[in-house]
């Protein structure tokens, strides 16, 4: 998992890309407007608690652009990986692997799930299977996110807390890419688990959305504080 692309430069895709160049490099970030000018002039600011830190980096516009890569690291919110999901197919037809992060339950949920409702497609989050129709499922890695980051401005990334991305096949087997893209996240100083159960962490994870999301509307306040 030398090359890696991350499409999507925001608060996570952004934290991501900074610690994955500085430990290993082979990064590409695919981003647009004002953040992709900012990366590709300075590159990416990343600030943590106790240390501010400028990483050089390849940042271009379109996934077409990455050239040979081993994995995607999606890190687009849910609704905009339809209209990119020919250009994710493509890369994955030549073997890049397609590690999903967002949150929600995800188009690919019951692929290789097994059981009555194995490969059952949710139009209510890939209407009309076009994600499905362009990306096999066989090259995605499932994950859960769990740190929280802010963008402060274009190319500046604040780190907030939390390391963990759970990572698993959809059928839940151990493999060499799994087992790759794991050490390659921890290399770059992330708690990155193979999971045993993602499909339920996935919920566990949505249960706390529902939950703490409206607390963090009404108050203002950040998961920390709450």
């Amino acid at each position: 998992m030398k090359r890696i692309a991350i499409v999507g430069a925001g608060a996570i895709g952004g934290l991501l890309a900074a610690r994955l160049e500085a430990a290993g490099g082979g990064v590409t970030v695919v981003a647009r407007g004002a953040n992709l000018a900012a990366l590709q002039r300075d590159g990416i600011t990343l600030i943590e608690p106790q240390a501010r830190r400028l990483v050089p980096l390849r940042a271009v516009p379109s996934l077409a652009e990455c050239g040979d890569i081993d994995a995607i690291l999606l890190t687009v919110k849910a609704h905009q990986v339809a209209p990119i999901a020919a250009e994710l197919g493509a890369a994955s037809a030549r073997g890049a692997v397609v590690v999903t992060m967002q949150n929600g339950i995800p188009w690919w949920y019951f692929h290789r799930h097994g059981g009555a409702l194995s490969d059952t497609q949710l139009h209510t989050v890939d209407p009309g299977g076009a994600i499905r129709r362009s990306i096999d499922p066989a090259q995605v890695i499932g994950s859960v996110v769990y740190p929280a980051a802010e963008l402060a401005a274009p190319g500046v990334v604040v780190w907030i807390e939390g390391n963990r991305f759970s990572l698993a096949e959809l059928d839940g087997r151990a493999t060499e890419r799994l087992a790759a893209l794991c050490t390659r996240l921890t290399d770059a100083g992330f708690k990155a688990p193979a999971s045993a159960d993602l499909r339920a962490e996935l919920w566990l994870k949505l249960w706390g959305n529902l939950s703490f999301n409206p607390i963090s509307a009404l108050t203002h306040a950040t998961l920390a504080g709450i």
